[in-house]
């Protein structure tokens, strides 16, 4: 059993236009107390957002965490848990060529170093109540950036 702090994280990206302003969102659960966070840009696309959400959730831990974090991208789900590690074998690579977003999956490939992570896939707009809630969030701070 893991001695480590627990965390819930929900993360969500937004854009109006893809590419064009974004906006991000990521909540931050405890037992005890919840932390929101919020960003926007004003020239990105919704794939960087959503890694931005969970880039950001992720620095926000001031220690090595237990997460059970929760986002509707699956291409969030799925680069950090299937395709990072080929990725980081090929040089940051695809098989057919250039990385989309690399400084990104850099940068979350050592945000995640430390910690447990359970990486979970939730179906936007379903109903699911935090990632309603971290859509609204990100939708608002995207509309900061306009």
């Amino acid at each position: 059993m893991s001695i480590l702090p627990k965390v819930n994280i929900y993360t969500d990206g937004s854009c109006d236009v893809n590419p064009g302003p974004g906006g991000w969102a990521a909540l931050l659960r405890w037992s005890d107390r919840e932390q929101v966070i919020i960003g926007h840009a004003a020239e990105t696309t919704n794939n960087r957002m959503e890694l931005t959400a969970a880039l950001k959730a992720l620095d926000a831990l001031k220690e090595p965490s237990q997460i059970s974090l929760y986002t509707d991208s699956e291409y969030l789900k799925r680069g950090i848990s299937e395709w990072l590690p080929n990725w980081r074998a090929r040089g940051w690579k695809r098989k057919k060529g250039k990385l989309a977003n690399v400084d990104l999956w850099k940068a979350l490939d050592k945000a995640i170093q430390g910690h447990e992570i359970d990486w979970n896939w939730v179906k936007g707009h379903a109903g699911h109540r935090d990632n309603q809630r971290v859509d609204r969030l990100a939708h608002s701070a995207m509309q900061q950036n306009k």
